[in-house]
Parts: structure tokens; C-alpha cells; sequence
């Protein structure tokens, strides 16, 4: 255990590593409750594979990827939000389009960027161990934004995953609260693409919550126990995959897998 400690201390990426991990949880443990709540993974999931055609464009400009992520995430998030919302029928079309269109642009800017596109690849899969100061600064305004939007519509956000009917019965503003879930989940995706890469952020993203909804009920509960447990899940993929030389993403991801179908087979059986 000692020598764990002593590695984490001689060791500054470990720490930002970390760092980053724990911010890239309250992201996840908050914003993916409400995902796991409305039951919006493959709206997740679209938004997630369309920011790679953001992160091509600015790679292939020479600029940093996650300011490319940050506007796709918003743009096809709400792209999805006000067609679905005009014509619900279209969802998964549109959905479907978006993840194919985001993934074959963002392609096609890799393919004619010159050079290696090494650093763009690792935004693909996941390498926490490689995240810098500035993408520390970027996960740290992110976290503020969710997490202060959250506390002000907390309410309203919760009135729209639990009763969207009754919310707009009772004069909620639905629609503006459904785009502005959607927009914190383009927010949440941006934050996890560093953490897990974009192929496997649907899973980090609802896994956590999914398993804290199995054992406790109420939004704030599932919150707190799937921020926890994503930490949890993150700090156990690094300790891993560190010593072994295995990609971090993926192993963050498969001990959540894990940890969930425990979770499910101990419920399953109680």
C-alpha cells in the first residue's frame, strides 16, 4: 500500500491522473443520473461519437481537441433535442445520423491532417495518464458549469425526468429544461472523452448511476452514490492498468463493467 502512495508522490502525471479523475466523477455521477433516469444512453451515446467530427476539425486547424468537442457536443445535442422535441418519431433517425455524421467528418480531418495523428487517438480510447494542467483547468470549468446549472434548475430538471407531462401541466418550461439536460450531457461527454476516449464514454457515463439506482431511490442518493462509485471505478482502472501497461480507458471501463453485473446478480438474487 506504502509503495502505492510513494508512486502517486513521485509520480506528477499519477496525480493529475487523479485529478482528473475526481473531477470527471462529479460530472459523471451527477449528470449521468439524470441520463440513467430519463433513460437517455443512446442519446448519450449519439452525442458522444458526434463530437469527434469537433475534435477532427480543430486537430486538423492545430488547435487543442476538447475546444473542438465542446461546441459539437452543444451542437448536436441540441440539434437532437429540438428535432425530437418538433417530431419524437425521428429520434432514433436522427440520433443514428448524427453519430455517423459526427464520426465519418471527424475521420475525414484526421485522414488529412499531415503527420501521425497520435494525440487525436488517444482522445479516441482514452489516456488519462496524459492529461495536462490546461486539460485540468478545461474539466474544472466544465465541472463548475454542471454543477451550477444543476443547483439552480435542480427542481425543473428533476420535474422533467420523473413527469414531463405533469411538469408542463404545472407550467414548467419543458422544453427549455429538456435542451438544457441534453446540453449538460454534451458538457459531461467532453469532460469523459479524456478520461475513457469517446468510444467508451456511454458506458462510464451510465454504468455508475445504473448500479446507485439498483440500491437506493431519489435523485440526490443516486448522485452521491454514483459520484462515489465512479471515482471509485476510475482510481481502481489507473491503479490497474498502471502497473500492467494496459490502456486506461478501457480498463476503467471494464471494472465498471464488472462492478455492475455484481451489482445486478447481488440484486437479482436478494
Amino acid at each position: 500500500m506504502t509503495e502505492i502512495f510513494d508512486t502517486v508522490l513521485d509520480n506528477s502525471f499519477l496525480q493529475r491522473a487523479l485529478l482528473a479523475g475526481l473531477l470527471a466523477s462529479f460530472a459523471c455521477g451527477i449528470t449521468g443520473s439524470y441520463v440513467v433516469v430519463k433513460r437517455m444512453s443512446f442519446i448519450s451515446g449519439g452525442i458522444a461519437h458526434g463530437v469527434l467530427g469537433g475534435m477532427g476539425i480543430a486537430y486538423f486547424l492545430g488547435g487543442n481537441p476538447l475546444l473542438g468537442a465542446i461546441p459539437a457536443a452543444l451542437l448536436f445535442g441540441l440539434l437532437i433535442g429540438i428535432i425530437t422535441l418538433r417530431e419524437t418519431s425521428y429520434q432514433d433517425t436522427v440520433i443514428g445520423a448524427v453519430w455517423a455524421i459526427g464520426m465519418a467528418v471527424g475521420i475525414i480531418f484526421i485522414y488529412k491532417t499531415p503527420g501521425y495523428a497520435a494525440n487525436l487517438f488517444s482522445y479516441l480510447f482514452g489516456n488519462i495518464l496524459m492529461v495536462g494542467w490546461p486539460d485540468i483547468w478545461m474539466l474544472l470549468i466544465l465541472n463548475a458549469i454542471i454543477i451550477t446549472v444543476v443547483l439552480l434548475f435542480y427542481k425543473g430538471l428533476l420535474a422533467v425526468c420523473f413527469d414531463a407531462e405533469f411538469a408542463r401541466v404545472q407550467g414548467v418550461s419543458v422544453k427549455f429544461l429538456y435542451l438544457l439536460l441534453l446540453s449538460l450531457v454534451a458538457l459531461t461527454v467532453v469532460v469523459l472523452v479524456k478520461v475513457v476516449g469517446v468510444i467508451l464514454v456511454i458506458a462510464l457515463l451510465t454504468l455508475p448511476a445504473s448500479i446507485a439506482r439498483q440500491w437506493v431511490e431519489g435523485l440526490r442518493k443516486i448522485m452521491l452514490i454514483a459520484t462515489a462509485a465512479s471515482l471509485l471505478f476510475i482510481v481502481t482502472g489507473i491503479a490497474v492498468s498502471y502497473p500492467y501497461d494496459l490502456p486506461v480507458g478501457a480498463t476503467v471501463v471494464l471494472v465498471t463493467g464488472v462492478f455492475f453485473l455484481i451489482s445486478t446478480a447481488v440484486k437479482t438474487v436478494r
